[in-house]
């Protein structure tokens, strides 16, 4: 059983978890349920409660003691006894069930409508009659006084087949080209049919006229809607005298009053998919309307969410479970109880039980008990007011005895205990808690004065040079007087995102490069102190393994007479590298054009290949001149020349036809080719004069 909560209305379902396959032996399927967890803690209200393939529809008789699905693949019924919970039988049909109606109040007068024009009566001991309409059909109605059937489908027409007489009668001449369902009023017999146009068409039985017509795609485009195509009716349900609910393929449901042709309430799904049904819960005054993928429960009169039911897959039919008290009346959909049923795209077919709708049905009353005791011994948190242990910290504490006693809940490699206890326990086990706080606060403070030193360990293999810089610039920060400024900016070092900077060979900053000498135009005499410096740290660490501390202090008047010395030669320094790098320029030019002399004055030899042809400087010249030219100058000279034809299209567009231009060479080789085909031709002899012997007709032996 799986529990979901929204707006604080608990939803059960009951046919969640893993079920048996039907191949399977008693003996196997008890060894199973003994080892799955899964399987042993489901419930399974009905046996076999599934289809093989998909479920499509669902209907339970007036009675309530009986559960109709159809589905496929092969094309079947299956109808459940609820007094038995198991499959009381199953009939396999010859083609796939649109919609099906049950006349009686149990299941021994069921009508189905295929979807290839055929229409089957079944009894209780099987297959009755079997007859055809004239177009493909989407929905029908039972009109009881009448003994009347109205079929609705891909056409204008309303086709009328009486039971009693065992005939088809006069069929009824809608305006629409189609019509989609049909529902009739249980309390007057009032029929209505949604079109494809977005109408619906009110008919009288009993004189065979329209009476109404209501305009619901008009009624249904609001300022907050969003459509994109026209709305046709998908879904009609009649709810008391003056009630009705249609919905639209768009995802809207519009509630009307009979007496007006303005809806009283437009409800969107927000989902822009065709609303499968509608229900009326009269109870809480809720409306159940359900598309291909969520179930929504809505007050009728203020159009406020109650509660929603979103499957895991697919929904094809929603069908509200009756009251236990069902009188088998045709007025039974007035009084639900708390029982849903789902057709969905998957074997399953779903179960929900929603306590606030009503009570379980009188064969699972149950259901009512144990969802009390769920909700009487609500399950606690664990994360609440609770310390996570491990068994290494249990041992130290000396609470090993408490395992598998309710202070400790196994969760994971640990366990949570109450935080209470933790510090009660804690406090008497260790009584120098104080001594130890204050060890610990001066290890930290000796850290942090570490911290400021250079560490040799956390030199890296690539940039050593670099790493060593960012060190001593960290240094001189924390040592001025704008320290606390200082402490928000991020350092390379420290930071995960440069990691691979001084990991990596391949980020290894290259020296010699032009831009590094002129960014870096002092790098010369700063760079020789770092390695003197970078020499005496790698000696010391592979001759000393433990950690050595450098006296801190000032540096001394000769290094600071050095900086300022460098800060002074920092412009003739620059101007020094530039010298340097034009002067470089300068040799590898030299170089170049050298080599570019000795190349021009060798002989160059090149090999003819067969099928080349020698052009002209002139032609390459014409030919240089054409490319510098735009495409529509150039497109303009081809036109002229005849190698190029545009014309217009029917559709509007250009369509450019070219013509490969031939050489002189090439002209020649075909004349020369058509002069020695004139020849040949003169000079052939024909073999007219040669006969068969054989007659005509004859195959050859």
């Amino acid at each position: 059983m799986q529990v979901s909560s929204l707006n604080e209305v608990k939803i059960y379902s009951l046919s969640c978890g893993k079920s048996l396959p039907e191949w399977l032996s008693d003996r196997k399927k008890r060894a199973l349920q003994k080892k799955d967890v899964d399987v042993r803690r489901r419930i399974e209200l009905i046996q076999d409660f599934e289809m093989p393939t998909v479920c499509t529809t669902l209907k339970v008789s007036k009675d309530g003691q009986y559960i109709l699905a159809t589905g496929t693949y092969k094309p079947r019924v299956r109808c459940y006894d609820t007094y038995q919970l198991s499959l009381k039988f199953e009939r396999c049909l010859d083609s796939e069930v649109v919609t099906f109606e049950i006349l009686s109040d149990d299941y021994s007068k069921i009508v189905f409508l295929h979807n290839d024009r055929y229409i089957e009566f079944h009894s209780q001991q099987g297959f009755y009659y079997k007859t055809r309409i004239p177009k493909f059909g989407r929905d029908f109605s039972y009109h009881y006084p009448s003994c009347d059937l109205y079929f609705v489908g891909a056409s204008s027409e309303i086709y009328r087949l009486n039971l009693e007489q065992g005939r088809y009668l006069n069929p009824l001449q809608t305006d629409a080209a189609e019509n989609n369902v049909c529902d009739i009023n249980p309390v007057h017999g009032l029929f209505a049919t949604g079109t494809i146009e977005g109408r619906v068409e009110c008919w009288d039985p009993r004189i065979r006229n329209r009476v109404g017509l209501l305009d619901c795609a008009l009624s249904s485009v609001t300022a907050d809607s969003e459509i994109n195509s026209l709305p046709t009716i998908s879904a009609l349900k009649f709810n008391g005298a003056l009630t009705m609910a249609v919905g639209t393929s768009t995802g809207q449901i519009l509630l009307y009053d009979l007496r007006s042709d303005k809806p009283l309430l437009v409800k969107d799904h927000q989902y822009g998919l065709p609303i499968k049904s509608v229900h009326f819960q009269e109870s809480l005054d809720l409306i159940l309307s359900a598309d291909s993928r969520i179930i929504k429960m809505w007050n009728k009169n203020s159009g406020k969410i109650f509660t929603s039911l979103e499957p895991e897959h697919d929904i094809n039919d929603v069908c509200l479970y009756p009251d236990s008290g069902g009188t088998g009346n045709q007025t039974q959909d007035l009084h639900m109880g708390g029982m849903l049923l789902t057709a969905n795209e998957t074997p399953k077919m779903g179960i929900y039980y929603i306590p606030v709708l009503g009570p379980a049905p009188r064969w699972c009353s149950f259901l009512d008990n144990l969802t009390e005791e769920l909700e009487e011994n609500p399950e606690s948190t664990v994360y609440d007011d609770y310390k996570f242990v491990t068994k290494k910290d249990l041992e130290n504490l000396g609470l090993t005895h408490l395992i598998g006693s309710p202070f400790l809940r196994a969760y994971m490699h640990g366990f949570f205990m109450d935080i209470r206890l933790y510090h009660k326990v804690k406090l008497m086990v260790n009584p120098f808690a104080y001594e130890e706080y204050r060890k610990d606060k001066i290890r930290q403070k000796i850290e942090e004065t570490r911290a400021q030193r250079v560490q040799l360990k956390k030199l890296p293999k690539v940039n050593k040079e670099l790493a060593l810089k960012l060190i001593e610039e960290e240094e001189e920060k924390q040592k001025s007087t704008w320290k606390k400024k200082v402490k928000s900016l991020p350092n390379i070092l420290t930071d995960d995102r440069f990691k691979v900077m001084f990991e990596n060979p391949d980020f290894q900053v290259d020296e010699e490069s032009e831009e590094f000498r002129l960014l870096n135009p002092l790098v010369s005499k700063i760079s020789e102190k770092r390695k003197k410096k970078l020499r005496l740290l790698e000696q010391q660490e592979h001759h000393e393994q433990e950690e050595q501390e450098e006296p801190e202090g000032k540096p001394s008047d000769a290094e600071s007479s050095e900086s300022s010395d460098d800060e002074k030669d920092w412009v003739e320094e620059v101007r020094k590298q530039h010298r340097l790098l034009h002067q470089e320029e300068k040799l590898k030019r030299q170089e170049q054009f050298k080599e570019d002399q000795q190349t021009v004055l060798k002989p160059q030899f090149y090999e003819i290949k067969a099928g080349e042809e020698f052009r002209s400087f002139k032609d390459s010249a014409t030919k240089q001149k054409l490319m510098n030219k735009t495409l529509e100058d150039r497109l303009k000279l081809e036109a002229k020349n005849g190698t190029l034809n545009v014309s217009d299209t029917t559709v509007g567009s250009k369509q450019l036809t070219f013509t490969l231009k031939r050489s002189d060479q090439q002209k020649k080789q075909q004349e020369a080719e058509k002069l020695h085909r004139q020849e040949r031709k003169k000079l052939r002899r024909p073999a007219g004069h040669l006969k068969s012997r054989h007659r005509r007709g004859r195959p050859f032996h």
